[in-house]
């Protein structure tokens, strides 16, 4: 029951995108297209559970017991940096049509601050390695929720006459400030959990 609260909490009371602001940029930026939305989804999936694994045992194998807690975030930086670089270096070597997909988002993904933001909670939270992999899934997986809902809405908003002064960056920010207050419909959700 732990863990589906967690999950349900991670996914649409605290959607790290609609409640908590964390990688508003590539949630503009990537979500014109369905496509490139669902291409990134699975990306920071893939990268923010490997990077939650590795980052939670440096903190409590590496950091906790030698006291070098005030290292934290230059030292998740570093190693997400780096595991993003492998991971783009490994998947190119074994398999060319994966990189092909996931090629484009994966040095966006260097940045996006949702990775360094989860690793850093996970710690705060006083997670246990499995807590914090299910809550990096459950975390990604509203994140490329609140990023393919938001991209359909801007394909059709494509589509539809918006008045010139509202077109492009206003009319993607009005709608994303609706879709949270949409996500804020779930905030008692986590009361039952």
């Amino acid at each position: 029951m732990e863990y589906i609260g967690i999950i349900i909490v991670a996914i649409f009371v605290n959607n790290v995108v609609l409640a908590q602001f964390l990688g508003i940029c590539p949630f503009l930026g990537v979500s014109k297209k369905v496509d490139t939305a669902i291409g990134m989804g699975a990306a920071v999936t893939f990268v923010l559970s490997i990077a939650t694994i590795v980052t939670f045992l440096l903190q409590k194998g590496l950091l906790e017991p030698f006291g070098l807690q005030y290292l934290q975030t230059i030292t998740f930086i570093l190693v997400i940096a780096s595991l993003v670089q492998m991971v783009e270096i490994i998947i190119k070597k074994v398999s060319p049509p994966l990189y092909q997909a996931l090629g484009v988002f994966l040095p966006l993904i260097t940045t996006n601050c949702v990775i360094l933001g989860v690793a850093i909670l996970v710690i705060q939270k006083d997670f246990t390695l499995l807590s914090s992999v299910v809550y990096a899934v459950a975390t990604a997986a509203g994140y490329a929720l609140a990023l393919i809902i938001f991209s359909t809405i801007r394909e059709q908003l494509a589509l539809t006459k918006v008045p010139k002064a509202m077109q492009g960056v206003p009319i993607a920010l009005i709608t994303a400030g609706i879709l949270a207050m949409a996500f804020m419909g779930f905030s008692g959700i986590d009361q039952v959990f």
